[in-house]
């Protein structure tokens, strides 16, 4: 049978540098379909959806809010010619309840060892409208190498130059972060991946530039070194989210490729400021995420912050608004002290105010954020900064002999 996976488009923030990295849900997915089943996969961010293409059944994988209302309107687009449609992703999960009425089916959850049964119902004519896995993780030792091989690579390149892959070493966060939805989608647990599985699938990625998405990697001190022991010898360079902050493991991360980090900065301590240094010390960029919006947030603070940031020598920075998603602690916040001012999802894209701010206006804190953009990137452009980066990463590569030129025409 012919499955049509299509990954919907979305607006970018303003101010971003332009760029589009190879979705990691629907490569994951991919993995677990039932051999019978031939997918073709269209990232709609990169090329044009095909309304007419030839399919048995199409899935939607929707990563983020503001694709939602992309996704259903591709749904209805397929409903229209009498296929049906399933939905799935993490906003699938975080808006379950509205997207049961834009889909044949939605599926909730991770989806090792659960798509024979969704695929043998479609074939049966008894396709459920809903496939509930929320909470029930499947064994993590379940979890392959996602099929990279659905991905058009060509058109995953920033001005000719090949951008990361995308690859995960562990599923779950012990951490409870204030505007994350983690808890809810894998759960408070830390759950490794096996070495052996982690390394055979970082070893098949033919890129040497790599996304390691976990949550945080400063889960466990002993797994994070012994992860990064393991990747010495594949000599891949990639980012991550935060990892500890302790000698031994900044040095084995340095070993194993370390190219730069994303370090949450939430405030304008010395804490963050030597931990910035360490990073550097270590030959590890960082680029700096930085929410702005929280209740003791005024247009003074963030403009000091904004002096601080600049002290301390980031790499980059990308700036985000605060975004009451649902599922989040946020959320619940926001939508029980009656906040939330707008529940258009494709607004919650992390870059408009969609909340009344304790300290501010709503229209004070947008023009804040774009003063913050603005301020940061004022004598060197963010595609500057960018290149900076991308260079230092290709003279590590030239050093150790793994430099693969790939410029596209």
């Amino acid at each position: 049978m012919n499955f049509l996976l299509i990954y919907p488009k979305w607006e970018k923030l303003d101010r971003q540098t332009r760029f589009n990295l190879p979705p990691h849900g629907p490569v994951v997915m991919a993995a677990s379909l039932p051999a019978d089943v031939e997918v073709k996969f269209i990232d709609e961010n990169v090329e044009p959806v095909d309304f007419e293409a030839d399919a048995d059944f199409v899935g939607i994988s929707i990563m983020l809010s503001a694709q939602l209302r992309r996704g259903w309107e591709i749904a209805a687009a397929f409903r229209a010619r009498g296929i049906k449609v399933i939905l799935g992703g993490i906003a699938t999960m975080l808006h379950a309840q509205e997207c049961q009425a834009h889909a044949d089916s939605v599926f909730l959850g991770e989806a090792e060892g659960r798509l024979g049964r969704v695929f043998d119902d479609f074939k049966a004519g008894r396709l459920q409208q809903v496939y509930d896995f929320m909470g029930d993780m499947p064994p993590i030792e379940t979890v392959g190498t996602a099929r990279r091989s659905i991905l058009n690579r060509e058109m995953y390149n920033y001005r000719g130059i090949q951008m990361v892959d995308l690859v995960h070493a562990s599923r779950g966060c012990r951490f409870n972060c204030y505007p994350c939805a983690v808890r809810f989608l894998g759960g408070r647990k830390f759950r490794p991946r096996p070495f052996d599985k982690v390394v055979e699938e970082l070893a098949s990625i033919d890129n040497n530039r790599l996304f390691i998405v976990d949550n945080s990697l400063a889960q466990d001190k002993e797994w994070e070194k012994q992860l990064f022991r393991e990747m010495i010898p594949l000599k891949k360079k990639w980012c991550a989210h935060p990892i500890e902050d302790d000698d031994e493991v900044l040095d084995l991360a340095a070993q194993a490729g370390a190219w730069f980090v994303y370090q949450t900065i939430f405030d304008s301590s010395n804490h963050i400021r030597d931990r910035i240094k360490r990073y550097h010390d270590y030959g590890i960029a960082v680029e700096g995420s930085i929410l702005l919006g929280l209740d003791y947030h005024t247009e003074d603070y963030i403009k000091r912050w904004m002096d601080f940031l600049l002290e301390i020598e980031l790499d980059m920075a990308e700036f985000t608004i605060l975004t009451p998603f649902p599922h989040t602690k946020t959320y619940d916040d926001l939508n029980n002290a009656g906040r939330i001012s707008n529940r258009d999802w494709n607004d919650y894209n992390c870059g408009k105010v969609v909340f009344q701010p304790a300290l501010m206006t709503p229209e004070k804190l947008q023009q804040m954020y774009y003063y913050c953009w603005d301020r940061f990137y004022e004598e060197e452009p963010a595609n500057y900064k960018m290149f900076k980066m991308l260079k230092k990463v290709m003279d590590k590569e030239k050093a150790d002999g793994t430099y693969k030129p790939r410029v596209r025409a």
